[in-house]
């Protein structure tokens, strides 16, 4: 039987081979410093041939040069645990009930038996079975919506997601919904399912992980839980997205949908509320709202209004010195129909830019200018050339994020009869997105 050489080429699959040792064995590597062992890991395209990558025990990976290698013994192969079914958890009538959509993410991997990988496979119900102490709070119902790592998302998943809500909001009688949901754009969809799903009666939570659930320090578990809680118990409906409040697990963070950045590539408490406070901090099992001067809508029984509809023909750009005014003529050429800036501090760009942005405001696209800090807000009142984007028709969008701007002119253009229309949406503050004073 041939062996699984997982991508190792040259010195490095001869080495293999001549140990007997395939792609997800567990082995014992012995070297001239002792002795490592894990799971034999596949080899990247773009790796040295002269390696072998073994997965530790602590969940991080090490490579170990092949002429440093005195012998190799396989231990033994791990094999999966039985995959549980997707039939709904055993209800009790006493507890809240929640669904659970998993839409993929490192929330919802696991490692990989065969390649000692981790890759996004951990089903709803297996989510439910790795956290036992959700079973305290609420009866969960899960089902898996989608399996995809967050950077391949479109918005027309983001119509799926808030139809599914919709179609659970209105078919059965939950009192929150939650989301799993990779980190990457996370903030994106609590963006645009805060503008799609309006009246909500419930808490939708987005949920994610920062750390796969095969390493000690994931946040996976404590998250959720941390969601569930807040589905379960809060006392306002909306959408929020549910991560550590900080790098210990003490506490968890909900944030409200379209105030919220992810702001690190790695740490836990990655996310962050941009201009405003969370809406609450979970800890120790009890909810503590948060000062805001965000008026929350109640729990209630509000008909949902659900505009799930998006137009992905928004571009994104981002100022910086060199700029080329092409890429604004790039935008109008290929058929956009809007121009989120990110203009340097209360909302400038070059005057290098003016001639394109004319053509763009005359060719009849929504043009809106955001600030590239992460704190404040756009006032272009203040220099000559935040005065003369006004008078082009470049739109201000106060203190809008970025990011929350781009989903929020997709959502505007699709629920607008006319560009008029979707600049009175943009100014707007529909959830949030708008704070009326500027945090210190």
């Amino acid at each position: 039987m041939s062996l699984d050489t997982g991508g190792y080429k040259g010195a490095s699959m001869e080495f293999l081979s001549r140990y007997g040792v395939a792609v997800g064995d567990s082995i014992t590597v012995t070297t001239a410093d002792g002795e490592i062992s894990g799971i034999l890991m596949p080899r990247y395209e773009s790796a040295s041939r002269n390696y072998i990558v073994v997965k530790l025990k602590s969940g991080y990976n090490t490579g170990i040069e092949i002429s440093k290698i005195r012998s190799i013994a396989k231990t033994d192969t791990k094999k999966s645990p039985p995959v549980q079914s997707e039939s709904r958890i055993e209800e009790d009538g006493t507890k809240p009930r929640i669904a659970l959509i998993s839409t993929g993410g490192t929330i919802a991997s696991k490692i990989d038996y065969r390649t000692g990988g981790v890759r996004a496979a951990l089903t709803a119900s297996e989510l439910y079975a790795s956290v036992p102490e959700l079973a305290g709070y609420a009866t969960v119902d899960p089902e898996v919506l989608m399996s995809e790592y967050s950077e391949n998302l479109r918005p027309d998943h983001w119509t799926a997601m808030a139809e599914k809500v919709a179609s659970k909001i209105r078919t059965w009688k939950y009192d929150g919904i939650i989301i799993s949901h990779g980190t990457d754009t996370m903030h994106y969809t609590a963006a645009a399912l805060s503008f799609a799903l309006q009246d909500l009666p419930v808490p939708v939570v987005l949920v994610g992980a920062q750390r796969s659930s095969d390493r000690p320090s994931s946040d996976a578990a404590l998250n959720l839980l941390g969601a569930t809680i807040f589905a379960a118990k809060a006392e306002v409906a909306g959408v929020f997205v549910a991560m550590h409040a900080g790098s210990s697990d003490d506490a968890i963070a909900c944030h409200i949908g379209t105030r919220v950045r992810k702001n690190h590539t790695s740490r836990r408490d990655a996310f962050e509320s941009i201009g405003v406070n969370p809406a609450a901090i979970i800890r120790n099992g009890e909810i503590e709202m948060q000062p805001n001067e965000f008026k929350m809508i109640s729990r209630g029984s509000r008909q949902l209004a659900l505009r799930s509809s998006f137009d992905g023909r928004v571009m994104l750009l981002k100022y910086y010195p060199g700029f080329n005014p092409a890429l604004i003529d790039n935008a109008v050429d290929s058929g956009y129909r809007a121009i989120i800036l990110e203009g340097t501090g209360l909302g400038h760009v070059s005057r290098d830019c003016f001639s394109s942005l004319k053509k763009a405001v005359k060719a009849g696209l929504m043009v809106c200018m955001t600030s590239q800090c992460i704190w404040g807000r756009v006032r272009m009142t203040v220099y000559d050339t935040g005065r003369d984007l006004l008078d082009i028709g470049v739109l201000p969008l106060s203190d809008m994020t970025s990011e929350t701007a781009t989903v929020k002119a997709m959502w505007a253009l699709a629920n607008s009869d006319s560009i008029d229309d979707a600049k009175k949406l943009m100014q707007q503050n529909i959830a949030g997105e708008i704070s009326s004073a500027t945090a210190i």
